[in-house]
Protein backbone atom coordinates (compact mmCIF):
# COMPACT_ATOMS: atom_id res chain seq x y z
CA UNK A 1 0.00 0.00 0.00
CA UNK A 2 2.75 2.45 0.84
CA UNK A 3 3.97 1.83 -2.52
CA UNK A 4 1.42 2.52 -4.43
CA UNK A 5 0.69 5.49 -2.46
CA UNK A 6 4.77 6.69 -2.98
CA UNK A 7 3.96 5.88 -6.77
CA UNK A 8 1.02 8.17 -6.69
CA UNK A 9 2.82 10.99 -4.78
CA UNK A 10 5.74 10.91 -7.38
CA UNK A 11 3.29 11.01 -10.47
CA UNK A 12 1.75 13.75 -9.00
CA UNK A 13 5.05 15.77 -8.53
CA UNK A 14 6.54 15.30 -11.79
CA UNK A 15 3.58 15.91 -13.24
CA UNK A 16 3.31 19.39 -11.66
CA UNK A 17 -0.23 19.15 -9.69
CA UNK A 18 1.11 19.30 -6.30
CA UNK A 19 3.54 21.42 -6.50
CA UNK A 20 0.97 24.06 -8.38
CA UNK A 21 -1.67 23.14 -5.79
CA UNK A 22 0.35 24.65 -3.19
CA UNK A 23 1.33 27.56 -5.28
CA UNK A 24 -2.70 27.94 -5.87
CA UNK A 25 -2.95 28.29 -1.51
CA UNK A 26 -0.39 30.36 -1.70
CA UNK A 27 -1.33 32.85 -4.52
CA UNK A 28 -5.14 32.62 -2.72
CA UNK A 29 -3.47 33.62 1.01
CA UNK A 30 -1.86 37.02 -0.62
CA UNK A 31 -5.14 37.86 -2.43
CA UNK A 32 -5.15 36.39 -5.89
CA UNK A 33 -8.64 35.02 -7.24
CA UNK A 34 -7.30 31.62 -8.59
CA UNK A 35 -8.88 29.87 -11.68
CA UNK A 36 -10.56 26.46 -10.72
CA UNK A 37 -9.27 25.53 -14.22
CA UNK A 38 -6.08 25.88 -16.32
CA UNK A 39 -6.63 29.31 -17.89
CA UNK A 40 -4.33 30.03 -20.64
CA UNK A 41 -4.08 33.78 -21.30
CA UNK A 42 -6.07 35.95 -24.05
CA UNK A 43 -3.37 37.15 -26.61
CA UNK A 44 -3.38 40.51 -27.71
CA UNK A 45 -1.00 42.87 -29.78
CA UNK A 46 -0.13 46.50 -28.49
CA UNK A 47 1.89 49.50 -29.27
CA UNK A 48 4.60 50.09 -26.49
CA UNK A 49 5.58 53.54 -25.76
CA UNK A 50 8.12 53.49 -28.74
CA UNK A 51 5.67 52.62 -31.40
CA UNK A 52 6.58 49.19 -31.77
CA UNK A 53 4.04 46.73 -31.69
CA UNK A 54 4.03 44.09 -28.56
CA UNK A 55 2.13 40.68 -27.89
CA UNK A 56 2.28 38.55 -24.94
CA UNK A 57 3.17 35.94 -26.42
CA UNK A 58 6.52 37.50 -26.91
CA UNK A 59 7.01 36.95 -23.02
CA UNK A 60 6.35 33.38 -23.49
CA UNK A 61 9.05 31.03 -20.93
CA UNK A 62 8.82 34.30 -18.37
CA UNK A 63 6.38 34.87 -15.25
CA UNK A 64 4.46 38.00 -16.39
CA UNK A 65 3.44 40.25 -14.19
CA UNK A 66 0.60 42.11 -16.40
CA UNK A 67 -0.79 44.52 -14.65
CA UNK A 68 -3.61 46.95 -16.08
CA UNK A 69 -3.47 50.62 -15.08
CA UNK A 70 -4.26 54.18 -15.72
CA UNK A 71 -1.92 57.34 -14.93
CA UNK A 72 -5.13 59.36 -13.29
CA UNK A 73 -5.61 56.46 -11.03
CA UNK A 74 -4.22 56.90 -7.08
CA UNK A 75 -4.23 53.14 -6.31
CA UNK A 76 -2.54 52.72 -9.72
CA UNK A 77 0.37 55.36 -9.09
CA UNK A 78 1.11 54.27 -5.63
CA UNK A 79 1.86 50.60 -6.48
CA UNK A 80 4.16 51.53 -9.66
CA UNK A 81 7.72 52.54 -7.50
CA UNK A 82 6.71 48.92 -5.79
CA UNK A 83 6.25 47.42 -8.90
CA UNK A 84 9.50 48.77 -10.60
CA UNK A 85 11.57 47.49 -7.38
CA UNK A 86 10.52 44.02 -8.13
CA UNK A 87 11.17 44.11 -11.85
CA UNK A 88 14.51 45.39 -11.46
CA UNK A 89 15.28 42.55 -8.48
CA UNK A 90 13.55 39.80 -10.80
CA UNK A 91 14.18 40.70 -14.36
CA UNK A 92 17.09 38.91 -14.37
CA UNK A 93 15.54 35.71 -13.68
CA UNK A 94 12.77 35.41 -15.69
CA UNK A 95 10.26 37.31 -14.51
CA UNK A 96 8.50 40.67 -16.55
CA UNK A 97 6.33 43.45 -15.71
CA UNK A 98 3.90 44.49 -18.38
CA UNK A 99 1.99 47.27 -17.98
CA UNK A 100 -1.24 47.92 -19.89
CA UNK A 101 -2.15 51.32 -19.42
CA UNK A 102 -6.31 52.20 -20.46
CA UNK A 103 -7.34 54.75 -22.59
CA UNK A 104 -3.94 57.35 -22.63
CA UNK A 105 -1.93 58.70 -25.46
CA UNK A 106 1.86 57.96 -25.54
CA UNK A 107 2.28 61.25 -24.72
CA UNK A 108 0.68 61.09 -21.12
CA UNK A 109 1.72 58.01 -20.46
CA UNK A 110 5.46 58.62 -21.36
CA UNK A 111 5.59 61.68 -18.98
CA UNK A 112 4.13 59.71 -16.34
CA UNK A 113 6.85 56.60 -17.03
CA UNK A 114 9.56 59.18 -16.89
CA UNK A 115 8.45 60.96 -13.80
CA UNK A 116 8.49 57.87 -11.85
CA UNK A 117 11.09 56.41 -13.53
CA UNK A 118 10.02 52.57 -14.79
CA UNK A 119 11.85 50.44 -16.78
CA UNK A 120 9.77 47.66 -17.49
CA UNK A 121 7.74 47.52 -20.90
CA UNK A 122 4.19 49.14 -20.73
CA UNK A 123 1.95 49.25 -23.59
CA UNK A 124 -1.25 51.39 -24.51
CA UNK A 125 -4.69 49.73 -24.57
CA UNK A 126 -6.28 53.30 -25.79
CA UNK A 127 -9.43 51.58 -26.98
CA UNK A 128 -10.01 49.37 -23.68
CA UNK A 129 -10.05 46.28 -25.63
CA UNK A 130 -7.60 44.40 -23.98
CA UNK A 131 -8.52 45.29 -20.73
CA UNK A 132 -12.54 44.44 -21.70
CA UNK A 133 -10.77 40.94 -22.35
CA UNK A 134 -9.30 40.84 -19.17
CA UNK A 135 -12.34 42.22 -17.15
CA UNK A 136 -10.02 45.14 -15.48
CA UNK A 137 -13.28 46.83 -14.48
CA UNK A 138 -11.22 48.64 -11.43
CA UNK A 139 -7.50 49.37 -11.38
CA UNK A 140 -4.70 48.13 -10.70
CA UNK A 141 -5.84 44.79 -11.88
CA UNK A 142 -2.58 42.15 -12.01
CA UNK A 143 -2.62 39.11 -13.60
CA UNK A 144 0.10 36.65 -13.08
CA UNK A 145 0.71 34.37 -16.20
CA UNK A 146 2.87 31.48 -16.18
CA UNK A 147 6.04 30.73 -18.77
CA UNK A 148 3.70 28.95 -20.44
CA UNK A 149 1.10 31.08 -20.85
CA UNK A 150 -1.61 30.29 -18.34
CA UNK A 151 -3.00 32.59 -15.98
CA UNK A 152 -1.88 31.70 -12.29
CA UNK A 153 -4.08 34.49 -10.64
CA UNK A 154 -5.54 37.69 -10.55
CA UNK A 155 -5.57 40.04 -7.95
CA UNK A 156 -7.69 43.56 -7.83
CA UNK A 157 -6.20 46.76 -6.20
CA UNK A 158 -3.02 48.22 -5.14
CA UNK A 159 -0.43 45.89 -3.10
CA UNK A 160 2.89 46.34 -1.90
CA UNK A 161 4.56 43.90 -4.21
CA UNK A 162 7.84 44.21 -3.10
CA UNK A 163 7.02 42.77 0.73
CA UNK A 164 8.62 39.63 1.27
CA UNK A 165 4.99 37.83 1.41
CA UNK A 166 5.12 38.73 -2.56
CA UNK A 167 8.53 38.32 -3.66
CA UNK A 168 8.89 34.53 -1.80
CA UNK A 169 5.79 34.01 -3.84
CA UNK A 170 7.09 35.22 -6.97
CA UNK A 171 10.70 33.61 -6.65
CA UNK A 172 8.78 30.00 -6.02
CA UNK A 173 6.88 30.67 -8.90
CA UNK A 174 9.82 31.26 -11.30
CA UNK A 175 11.33 27.97 -10.40
CA UNK A 176 7.81 26.11 -11.41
Amino acid sequence: MKKIFLILCMSLISAGLIFSQEINIKLSKVGFDIPTDTLPSIEFELLNLQGVKEKLSDYRGQVVFLNFWATWCGPCRSEMPSMEKVYQDLKDEGFVILAVDLGEDRKTVQKFVDEYGLTFPVVLDETNAVGGMYDARSIPTTYLVDREGNILGRAVGARPWENPEYMDLFREILEM
